[in-house]
């Protein structure tokens, strides 16, 4: 039995990654690293196994207590981080300082080809750090939509970014948290190893609105904006400034690259079909509803 400390345990990845963990019977034993351990436990009440242990990327005096106990990491990078060498190399060292050894990293697809994105920069710091690793590397999270873009669509009826006309694949949550469960099972199997992990399309996000629009009332819209125009809205909104600026390299950069490659790792891994965006949208149509003044 291994001991699974997963970061992030409360947002939308964590929770899918543990809810799948107990769901698929884990024989590891699996502590949820958060900053606030009360709401944690009322999040994930219908676990009674899971373990809780004070964790903040941005604090690292919280990792020597849990990291002296852990054996494997499910790894992801919060948004708003985006300075790898403040936080992560910190991190590592911790990890080299109490044994830990694996980690299950929670990529970008395309992260080996883009040295300016923070992804990139983790994957190379777990490679020099002699980690044994597993990179998984989704597309475009369709929990986007509700979460990162959703003030936006229910305030504005809109959607602004840098992205123009570029296709990005879009991947429910809920496949990426179970094929990581598999994963954090079964590392010795996988070690050493990245995978892509996609949804069965690739969509610009004028064809993402147009398909919103087929089911909510209130027709919102795509608006394309330059980098620096960008920039300036989000910080007008409050945005922190790394935020922004890892928002405009995952949105932008693909407006001069190919479309996404379409991996079937997800399907030969749980012998599931990936969701489609149209189910998802469906799923989470009361989202796109604006907001009633």
């Amino acid at each position: 039995m291994k001991n699974i400390l997963i970061t992030g345990a409360t947002g939308n990845t964590g929770m899918e990654v543990i809810r799948f963990l107990y769901e698929n019977n884990t024989s590891n034993h699996v502590i949820a690293g958060v900053r606030d351990i009360a709401k944690a436990r009322l999040l994930f009440s219908e676990f009674p196994k899971l373990e809780y242990a004070l964790f903040d990327f941005e604090d690292s005096t919280t990792f020597d207590e849990v990291l002296i106990k852990t054996d494997r990491v499910f790894l992801l990078r919060p948004p708003h981080i985006s300075d790898v060498e403040k936080y992560f190399r910190p991190l590592m060292q911790s990890f080299s300082k109490h044994r830990v050894k694996e980690v299950v990293f929670l990529s970008v697809q395309g992260a080996e080809k883009s040295k300016v994105i923070p992804h990139n920069k983790i994957e190379r710091l777990i490679m020099e750090s002699g980690l044994d690793y597993i990179f998984l590397r989704p597309g475009y999270f369709m929990q986007n939509l509700t979460t990162t873009l959703i003030h936006d669509i229910r305030t504005k009826g809109e959607i602004v970014l840098p992205a123009g006309n570029a296709k990005f694949n879009w991947i429910d949550v809920k496949n990426i948290g179970e094929a990581s469960a598999i994963l954090l099972d079964n590392f010795n199997k996988n070690c050493h190893q990245a995978f892509d992990i996609t949804g069965p399309e690739n969509m610009s996000f004028e064809e993402v609105t147009s398909m919103i629009n087929t089911i909510i009332k209130n027709p919102i819209r795509y608006r394309n904006v330059n980098p620096l125009k960008f920039y300036r809205i989000k910080k007008q909104d409050g945005m922190k400034a790394g935020m922004i600026i890892v928002m405009i390299l995952l949105h932008f950069l693909p407006r001069f690259q190919k479309d996404p490659p379409i991996s079937s790792f997800y399907e030969q891994l749980t012998g599931n079909k990936p969701t489609g965006l149209a189910t998802f949208i469906q799923r989470k149509k009361k989202f796109f509803e604006l907001e009633q003044c």
